[in-house]
């Protein structure tokens, strides 16, 4: 059998190495910390379980097409409940929109805010199946290699359909002028890692997504998942060695031929990087061998990092759902010093999750677990006086708007900032989410998923195609394994 050797063991890490020890081949994942998930990873304290990144489960379709590959279904694994309300928007005080799960109900909801948009959302989102239908289920899983997977007719009328060149700002308003229902829609796009302005409107799958598939949750957090693809993984023979961390590429004739670790050396045929891309080349490349040059990265435009609290209260809230997104305050100066004026953010937008409201096992008996993030721009100085002013300006919004002392009561409080996702993931300027999915980095225009240098070496993950988040990283995974069985059946 063919030697693979998968360097990580995040979603696309995991799903790369199950799809090719599925297909016959000897894979080991290299793992640099002690438990699988990357940025999906969980650690628990004083009885709390905290998923230490995503949050959101949506798409729920892409995982149930995963699992099916290898005769599997996500129940196999672990419980899925749908959210109801999808999550709750607070644009100020005694000024709450929970989003409802139910069509007539959301459809309600929208007529209620701007007559006649219950109409135009049914309109907007027929328009989204396709987006969805079509980007999901064709164009994230092409491997981006030629422009010739790009040139049959039928995928050029599609890529007009998808409205690519057109801006989800502009495409949104053809739709809705009510701000909030605007503030709404375009939510999505702040993971998405761009301005609207700046991010095509094909994206409108996200609120289909969204909207039409639901928010869910699977019980015990986010981390089953990674739990139940591990078990898979394991199942079809792949071998995971953690605190393993490549510190060396070794090439030998245009080829890599060896993997430094601190647990030693390790001979391979193949390589898949699920690390970040830009360390794996400008650390563990020798010059000579990288595709991109360093230049090139500072162009780059990155998705945003996060300032990330877990904390953990002895009593139970009031006035909150499972997702919480505060807007109260105006997105477009925090969306500017996110993405053309790097800073700090002067009034930030914030979001908290609190799972302990759907899943008593996260927190002690009485107990509430938080998640807290506020999205900010990658590659900021980043000390603990920075993170504690920051916790302080979130909790005077919290308590204010939910009319209720929340800082008496906890008892755990760890914060997660630039410098944790560089230490932990080698995380390129710090960035929580990989490349912002802007028309200039769509699709060919990403790094590529195959080394340029050297003939064996492949890339998987949220810096590569098909982008950021939990499902495109599977979809990574499944993509980078495909190219791979081409090339070394």
């Amino acid at each position: 059998m063919k030697k693979v050797i998968v360097i990580g063991a995040g979603f696309s890490g995991i799903a790369a190495a199950t799809s090719l020890a599925n297909q016959g081949y000897e894979v080991t994942v290299l793992e640099k910390n002690a438990t699988p998930g990357g940025r999906a990873r969980v650690f628990r304290e004083q009885g709390f379980t905290f998923d230490m990144g995503p949050s959101w489960y949506w798409m729920p379709d892409v995982f149930e097409s995963y699992f099916a590959q290898f005769g599997k279904r996500p129940a196999d694994y672990y419980e899925l409940v749908r959210l109801d309300p999808s999550y709750s928007v607070i644009f100020g005080e005694d000024d709450v929109v929970n989003l409802p799960a139910r069509m007539d109900q959301l459809t309600a909801l929208f007529e209620s805010m701007e007559p006649g948009s219950g109409v135009r959302l049914q309109q907007f989102l027929k328009q989204a199946a396709y987006k969805y239908e079509v980007g999901i289920h064709d164009f994230v899983y092409r491997p981006s290699r030629s422009v010739s997977e790009f040139m049959s007719f039928k995928l050029l009328l599609d890529v007009i359909r998808l409205d690519v060149f057109q801006s989800f700002h502009q495409h949104i308003r053809k739709y809705f002028s009510n701000d909030k229902i605007l503030r709404l829609m375009e939510f999505p796009i702040l993971f998405l890692g761009a301005l609207p302005q700046n991010t095509p409107a094909m994206y409108s799958l996200m609120n289909y997504a969204e909207i039409e598939l639901g928010t869910w949750y699977p019980m015990g957090g986010m981390h089953r998942i990674v739990e139940g693809m591990v078990q898979l993984a394991e199942a079809k023979g792949v071998d995971f060695r953690y605190q393993a961390e490549v510190k060396q590429i070794e090439v030998k004739e245009g080829k890599v031929c060896q993997l430094v670790t601190t647990q030693g050396t390790y001979n391979t045929d193949v390589v898949v990087a699920g690390a970040d891309y830009h360390h794996v080349e400008s650390r563990l490349l020798e010059p000579a061998y990288r595709s991109y040059s360093e230049q090139y990265w500072e162009s780059r435009v990155l998705a945003p990092s996060s300032l990330l609290f877990y904390v953990g209260l002895s009593k139970r809230l009031n006035n909150l759902q499972h997702h919480n997104l505060f807007f109260d305050e105006d997105f477009m100066p925090h969306a500017k010093e996110i993405y053309e004026h790097p800073r700090w953010p002067t009034k930030p937008l914030f979001y908290v999750s609190v799972p302990s409201r759907t899943d008593p096992s996260v927190a002690p008996e009485g107990c509430e677990n938080l998640f807290i993030l506020i999205p900010v721009a990658p590659d900021l100085e980043d000390n603990e006086a920075i993170r504690e002013k920051y916790y302080q300006l979130v909790m005077d919004r919290l308590e204010k708007l939910t009319k209720q002392n929340i800082r008496e009561a906890v008892i755990y409080k760890k914060s997660y900032a630039h410098r944790n996702f560089k230490e932990d993931y080698h995380a390129f300027k710090g960035n929580a989410y990989g490349l912002a999915n802007t028309l200039t980095q769509t699709a060919l225009l990403k790094p590529s998923l195959k080394s340029k240098k050297l003939s064996n070496l492949f890339y998987t993950g949220q810096l590569t195609v098909p982008g950021p988040g939990v499902p495109p990283s599977l979809i990574s995974g499944l993509v980078v394994a495909k190219e791979v069985a081409k090339e070394f059946s």
